[in-house]
């Protein structure tokens, strides 16, 4: 327990009243950029790069981890109350706690984000400090194989949980890898439905696909249906957790850890995979599935607390190995190369103040989110108390502003619109929109693994299943598909059993 010396003057480090007040500023700014739909932590982590020149680089690194954890708190808040999340990590997280504001409970799925954060974030960041060096060789040897059976195992779990159909989810799962397909294909350098614009070359970016079908596809169905209804502000309903809450939150918040800490040790899509198999495990688990889908409240719960925990396996492959497994890891290592350092094997050796610094800051700035959040659930709620035309008129101006700023080009706000016409005709036709998002933005990293595979087995399919973990996964995979037409099968002969 070697770490354990090195942690505590990490925290002789943090306390100082200096980095304290870093600490503080950039969960308060994380969180505050975070509600703003479409401009993430990775954003905010950027645009404060040339903010920090004069800034002594421990001070910088804990202001950075405070904007990160306080980003993905801020767009899980949005998520909750306007449907509308900040960032990819908190999509999962509009599922059920939309439902929840919607129906007067909006407090407490911002109460049982914050908890689940923090609960997260605590384990997640002991786990970082306890066992960083061993996920990081588990990642290491990895191959691209494995990587892929990950993805097509969250394209699989995330289309078999959601909507009133498989088919409407596999569809719904197709549009989504069609628009990952936009862009120039990295291998051949050929372009793929462009239609001749350069500014697509690249890409149509995930924050201009989620905001425009949670945002404007959200807006577009209630200004649609606003005339059929009352057009009255959602109720706030009573703050805080009940008892009935915290027996049905607890489990969730301590399972999360387990699935989002190794997922964001791994270069196979940050948050995004382990919040949506966490959404997936609570719905089996649950002895109520059946709220799913109308306001669970495990299903806000248990994808918040692993996101959380994700965000600090994130952090032990870019410390330990110096690789960014999402865009804020590759924003901090930029900023890393800013002061001359390099994240790597040696980096606790050559600068152990900065490194435990940065770590005890992230209990630091855990407990921060918690203590500055939680009072502020029912102020956060009473957003809903503005009438709706007003709301989603705000909504979007924000994510107009928030596609604008991707870019900087009308394209993407063109896109956008375009966009938001396909989340409304989703709604419209019963599909979900999740595998939508999923498939947007794991569509591109899914069929990257896939060619390099088939490129290292000389096109042989077998590479594909060449390594345990990917046949676990593919046999796994399997059973998900299979289980529902063996089960009904099973009902059918108990049911011929019972008639007989």
């Amino acid at each position: 327990m070697d770490q354990i010396p090195d942690l505590l003057n990490g925290f002789g480090t943090a306390l100082t009243p200096a980095n304290l007040f870093f600490a503080a500023l950039g969960v308060l700014l994380g969180t505050a950029i975070g509600v703003l739909p479409g401009i993430g932590p990775a954003m905010a982590v950027a645009l404060l790069l040339p903010v920090t020149y004069g800034l002594d680089s421990t001070a910088a690194f804990i202001m950075f981890a405070g904007v990160y954890y306080g980003g993905m708190f801020g767009g899980s808040t949005t998520s909750i109350l306007l449907n509308t999340p900040g960032e990819s990590a908190a999509v999962v997280t509009a599922i059920e706690g939309h439902p929840m504001a919607r129906s007067g409970r909006g407090p407490q799925a911002l109460a049982a984000a914050a908890m689940g954060h923090f609960v997260g974030g605590m384990i997640g960041t002991t786990a970082l400090v306890l066992l960083a060096p061993t996920v990081a060789g588990l990642a290491v040897d990895l191959g691209a194989a494995d990587y892929f059976a990950i993805m097509v195992l969250a394209f699989v779990a995330v289309t078999s949980v959601l909507g009133s159909s498989r088919i409407r989810g596999f569809a719904a799962l197709l549009i989504g890898l069609t628009i990952g397909l936009v862009g120039m294909d990295e291998m051949t350098g050929q372009s793929r439905l462009t239609f001749g614009s350069l500014h697509l070359a690249d890409g149509i970016d995930v924050v201009v696909v989620a905001v425009g079908l949670f945002a404007l596809g959200e807006s577009l169905w209630v200004a649609a249906h606003l005339r059929r209804s009352s057009g009255e502000p959602i109720p706030v309903g009573r703050p805080w957790l009940s008892k009935a809450d915290l027996r049905r939150t607890w489990r969730p918040w301590l399972r999360g850890p387990v699935i989002g800490f190794p997922f964001g040790a791994i270069p196979a899509g940050g948050a995004e995979i382990p919040t949506f198999l966490s959404y997936v495990t609570e719905k089996r688990l649950s002895k109520r599935p059946e709220e799913f889908g109308t306001g669970a409240i495990e299903g806000v719960a248990g994808p918040e607390s692993t996101a959380s925990a994700s965000a600090a396996g994130t952090l032990v492959t870019m410390l330990t190995l110096g690789l960014p497994t999402t865009a804020v890891a590759s924003v901090m290592l930029a900023a890393f190369q800013q002061y001359g350092i390099q994240p790597g094997p040696l980096l606790f050796d050559r600068e152990p103040e900065l490194v435990w610094g940065l770590i005890a800051s992230l209990f630091i700035g855990t407990v921060l989110l918690l203590v500055i959040n939680l009072p502020l659930a029912p102020v956060w709620a009473k957003l809903l108390r503005i009438p709706r035309p007003y709301l989603y008129a705000g909504i979007l101006f924000f994510a107009a502003v928030g596609a604008y700023a991707v870019g900087g080009e009308v394209l993407d706000l063109l896109l956008l619109l375009l966009i938001g016409l396909i989340g409304f005709g989703m709604r419209r036709y019963g599909l979900p929109v999740l595998p939508t998002i999923i498939g947007a933005i794991l569509g591109p990293a899914a069929e990257q693994q896939m060619r390099r595979t088939l490129q290292i087995s000389d096109g042989d399919l077998t590479g594909l299943v060449n390594s345990p973990l990917a046949a676990t996964v593919y046999a796994v995979i399997a059973v998900l598909l299979m289980w529902p037409l063996v089960r009904r099968l099973v009902r059918r002969r108990t049911r011929d059993r019972a008639e007989s």
